[in-house]
């Protein structure tokens, strides 16, 4: 998947899968995780968070499936 970069204190670039609904995201320390069945509304929410690390970590974690790639 193709990630973009961001400007974050904690995240390193994002991507997003529309047709899967996965979401990509590569962390400062190099880990990458993908989020499951992330509806496109999200991504756009996180892309436009003013804090992206909060919004990860308010709205995304615990609410969606993950894994570490």
């Amino acid at each position: 998947m193709e990630r973009q970069a961001v400007v974050s204190s904690n995240l390193a670039s994002v991507g997003y899968d529309p047709g899967s609904e996965t979401l990509e995201v590569e962390f400062n320390n190099g880990s990458v995780y993908q989020y499951y069945n992330v509806p496109q509304f999200m991504y756009e929410r996180l892309m436009e968070a003013g804090s992206m690390g909060n919004f990860l970590n308010t709205q995304i974690k615990g609410s969606y499936a993950y894994s570490q790639v």
